[in-house]
């Protein structure tokens, strides 16, 4: 083929890799190991826009050249294929979700196919899969059937629990378990029937049932996470959402949550990643305090403090507004207003009580609780900047030490006690209490920070009145989800002795439990969720869970299927394992921070303890891309017009307008195409009046504005990636990717820049072939010159692709073509090493020409070529020679001269001397390799 035809190259090259399966990989114990993962994909309607490939380019590039490299690379994609919005799409079409998720899928794969990625597509997953989720559920199943032994600090089979149980009783199992957990004896233990034990059993497990608080949208009739909660209504349809409690499956998170700490320190993740990590487990050191409630004596309310040296100064309590106390303590006179506020609370979502720091509410019970240090009474309130979920739902207030308790005290008019031997700013008081003494403080009366703490929680814990604890912000994580669309959880439940339904694992030779045919997908009118409609949903005549499993199930072991994709004997096989062991490389986007990765490590770490993987953690080295922006298009509307007009960018400010987005798609170089616009547009009448500029190069044309936004549906400035691969070619797509700048940095999108990409990839072909189709390409030794073009690139693309900065390799490409075409080089020597370089960035149009070249095998099989420095050390200098401080000649010097003999050439150069204009030197001043400057 010696025209460049980019449609031609690349379908021909896709079409070969695809029936030699080029890509495929097997175990390989005579190469390294190396795994390279993109966080992958939920298959939405839309497809993909020209945003979304950025990381997979990345990692394409990396694997392509870590196969180079001699590496036996993992590169494998699948589909996070259960979620909201296909199950959104049944509801308004009666379509089954498989259907919608097939069809998606399907244009995803041809999307992804255009690009040239070198996935392994015979282990492409879908967590949608009954032969993927029989794994999803068989590990809900180990989970079900494991405690966590804060001895071993691990988890552990629960037969070992009933083996301490039966020895020495509750006390005798240091058990990650809820606090209120009753105690027995082993001689209790050992009394109880089977029942009775499989019961307090369920305490323990690492997925157990609990009332919890969650988002519940009445009008889809189903918990939402608080990713799909958008300013206190639902992400899908906009419905209100509430705050309720329910009974929900959870998974015990909080007893990983020091190793989910420490196991940062093994991995190469970004600080900001770490810390947000870091924040959201929360880790505080404090104690636990009980303040009991004034006229109720069988009543406590609990409050874990990081700060319990400022006791003396609590002037009131706080419970959350869904505390279960808050109905007993709440007074007939104050009823009202706190009814009123829970109302108002529980339209709001807890990310938006979390980040309204500035809002100041909250209600008063009527109630007081007592100090235990000093027997003062406290007025209890509630305020939704307490969440329920966190710590014990009460917090203590303290204004002269915390500036939210300052405001809130402030704001109802509430005493402020001080208990600092020094005035300090309200925000320094932490740090003040620490170097100060306290007063009015009781037993800690003139002490110092850490000796009064001290004091306080020997104190708390002789009375019974509380004890020293360590605290987490993280939260055990809710596992159930009112849905369709997800995987079945495989229980069911079957009563007990007095009629109370306990839940039990289905046998697990009945793996998968698969989802079942119903006639609508939604909930049944007694609000019992969509699988409620399920005809014989039930297990040997005992009802099956309604609830499916939440979104992040799937993807939080996602990785190991890749390993050994199409077993159907385990979740992945030993070889597999332990041959890939882990991620070597793994990238996505920010926002799966304090989500996905916090349960993926999670689930990673239990199958540790369980002994069915090798690795602590699985993502060794993380790298977060950045996003690629809209460049969004806009058409200026001018105001109270008789007939709808339009008025050009560089003419509106002389009118009054309406600045209104237009499709990017149908907008070239800023010119709109108005012919498509009216055919798109039903909004702008028949026969739209157009002004076009009336000066300089864009003289009657229409020219659009332009911002630079997040890419959109509903600003127009989506860019559909097959426009672009149809009509510039997947090569020039990928490296112009790349050329946008860092990986890691967002950056515009802006199709007028492509241009210069494509025209790259042409000058390239220009190497091999002539305007006329000539073959140019001699096997003539190459020149010094060319040798240090390409050994530079070799080098610089090296390191560049090492450390992941990919937009200065295609710098060094372009740079490097240039400087092969000015020298006329068409070389096979220098050619076949400059397309080996490329290759993973441009995969077609390398290995299209790797072949015109006479090479038989692909272009993917050979070896990363080295750089030698030899080429790469100059042999001369050109010195610019200033004469006082001004560069008056340039002199070309050998790079190895003396000082001595450059200073005696200088001046015996005729341009130098006519410059001195017969002046006598005072002084020169050589700079090795930089400049020579003649003072006279």
């Amino acid at each position: 083929m010696s025209e460049f035809n980019h449609r031609e190259i690349e379908k021909k090259w896709q079409q070969v890799w695809e029936e030699n399966q080029t890509y495929k990989v097997e175990i390989d114990h005579t190469k390294p190991k190396y795994y390279v993962l993109d966080m992958f994909p939920y298959p939405s309607g839309a497809g993909l826009h020209v945003g979304h490939p950025l990381g997979y380019i990345a990692t394409d590039i990396y694997s392509r050249y870590k196969r180079l490299k001699g590496f036996n690379v993992l590169h494998p994609m699948g589909f996070d294929s259960f979620g909201l919005p296909a199950e959104q799409y049944a509801i308004q079409t009666g379509q089954h979700p498989a259907i919608t998720t097939e069809n998606n899928i399907t244009t995803y794969i041809s999307q992804l196919k255009k690009i040239g990625f070198c996935y392994d597509w015979s282990r492409e997953v879908r967590t949608s899969d009954a032969k993927y989720y029989k794994w999803t559920q068989w590990i809900f199943m180990e989970l079900f059937n494991s405690w966590y032994n804060k001895e071993s600090d691990k988890a552990e089979p629960i037969e070992t629990l009933y083996e301490i149980f039966g020895k020495s009783g509750s006390k005798g199992a240091k058990a990650a378990c809820n606090d209120e957990t009753p105690n027995f004896t082993a001689e209790e233990w050992n009394n109880f029937n089977e029942t009775e034990k499989y019961k307090i059993s369920l305490d323990y497990r690492l997925t157990y049932l609990s009332e919890a608080v969650v988002n519940f949208c009445p009008a889809l009739g189903m918990v939402l996470s608080n990713d799909e909660v958008k300013d206190g209504v639902s992400e899908r349809g906009g419905y209100p959402v509430i705050q309720k409690k329910m009974q929900q499956w959870m998974m015990r998170i909080t007893a990983y949550a020091d190793r989910l700490i420490t196991g940062l320190d093994l991995v190469d993740w970004s600080d900001s990643l770490k810390e947000q990590q870091r924040n959201w487990i929360g880790r505080s050191v404090g104690a636990m305090v009980k303040f009991g409630v004034e006229n109720k004596p069988e009543t406590q309310i609990e409050v874990f403090t990081t700060r319990v040296d400022t006791i003396y100064g609590v002037s009131f309590l706080v419970l959350a507004p869904e505390h279960e106390l808050v109905a007993s303590l709440t007074t007939p006179q104050q009823k009202e207003s706190i009814d009123n506020y829970i109302a108002e609370t529980q339209k709001r979502s807890e990310l938006d009580r979390m980040s309204d720091v500035r809002t100041v509410s909250g209600a008063f019970t009527g109630s007081y609780c007592i100090n235990p240090f000093n027997g003062e009474k406290v007025p209890i309130w509630i305020a939704d900047y307490v969440l329920a979920g966190y710590g014990t739902g009460a917090v203590m207030g303290v204004p002269s030490g915390d500036q939210r308790d300052w405001n809130f005290a402030t704001h109802f008019n509430l005493p402020i006690i001080q208990i600092l031997d020094s005035q300090a700013d309200i925000e320094n008081q932490a740090d003040a209490t620490k170097e100060g003494k306290y007063i009015n403080s009781g037993m800690i009366n003139g002490l110092e920070y850490k000796e009064a703490t001290s004091k306080l929680i020997t104190w708390l814990e002789e009375k019974g009145m509380g004890k020293g604890k360590v605290n987490y912000r993280l939260r055990d994580a809710v596992f159930a989800r009112q849905r369709y669309w997800g995987e079945p959880v495989p229980v069911f439940f079957k009563n007990d002795e007095n009629g109370n339904p306990l839940p039990y694992l289905i046998d697990k030779n009945d793996l998968p439990l698969v989802l079942p045919e119903i006639d609508k997908y939604l909930p049944t009118e007694d609000g019992e969720p969509p699988l409620g409609r399920a005809e014989g949903w039930n297990y040997n005549g005992n009802p099956y869970e309604l609830s499916t499993m939440p979104g992040w199930a799937g993807s939080s072991w996602y990785w190991f299927r890749y390993m050994d994709a199409n077993n159907d004997q385990e979740f992945a096989s030993k070889e597999a394992i332990d041959y890939w062991q882990n991620v070597d490389l793994y990238l996505g986007g920010t926002e799966h921070a304090t989500g996905h990765l916090l349960y993926s490590r999670f689930w990673n770490k239990f199958l540790k303890d369980r002994g069915y993987v090798p690795q602590e953690e699985y993502a060794m080295k993380l790298i977060n891309q950045g996003m690629i922006m809209g460049r969004s298009s806009f058409v200026y509307r001018v105001k109270d017009s008789e007939k709808v007009t339009f008025v050009s960018y560089g003419l509106k400010d002389k009118y009054d307008t309406t600045k209104l987005h237009v499709d990017v798609n149908i907008v070239e170089n800023d010119v709109l195409d108005i012919d498509k616009f009216k055919a798109t547009r039903n909004d702008i009448g028949d026969n739209p009046q157009f002004i076009f500029e009336d000066d300089g190069p864009s003289k009657g044309k229409y020219v659009c504005g332009s911002e630079v936004e997040k890419m959109s549906k509903s600003k127009f400035n989506v860019v559909n990636p097959d426009t672009i691969v149809e009509r510039y070619g997947a090569d020039t797509f990928r490296l112009y990717e790349m050329f946008l700048g860092p990986l890691t940095e967002s950056k515009p999108w802006d199709t007028r820049g492509i241009e210069g990409t494509y025209r790259f990839v042409r000058k390239l072909w220009r190497l091999f072939f002539d305007q006329n189709g000539k073959y140019l390409v001699v096997d003539a030794e190459p020149t010094k010159d060319e040798l240090k073009s390409l050994h530079k690139t070799i080098k610089k693309v090296n390191e560049d692709i090492e450390a992941f900065s990919f937009n200065t390799s295609v710098s060094s490409f372009m740079i490097c073509v240039n400087e092969l075409s000015d020298l006329k080089c068409h070389k096979k020597a220098i050619l076949e090493q400059l397309l080996i370089i490329l290759s993973p960035y441009a995969p077609h149009v390398t290995e299209e020409l790797w072949n015109v070249l006479g090479n038989t095998d692909s272009i993917t099989a050979q070896s990363f070529p080295s750089h030698e420095e030899k080429y790469l050390v100059e042999d001369s200098f050109e010195y610019p020679i200033q004469i006082n401080g001004k560069v008056r000649a340039t002199l070309n010097f050998p790079a190895d001269m003396s000082k001595e003999e450059i200073e005696k050439q200088v001046l015996a150069n005729e341009l130098v001397i006519k410059w001195l204009d017969g002046a006598s030197p005072k002084k020169i001043i050589v700079v090795p390799k930089r400049i020579v400057n003649v003072v006279i």
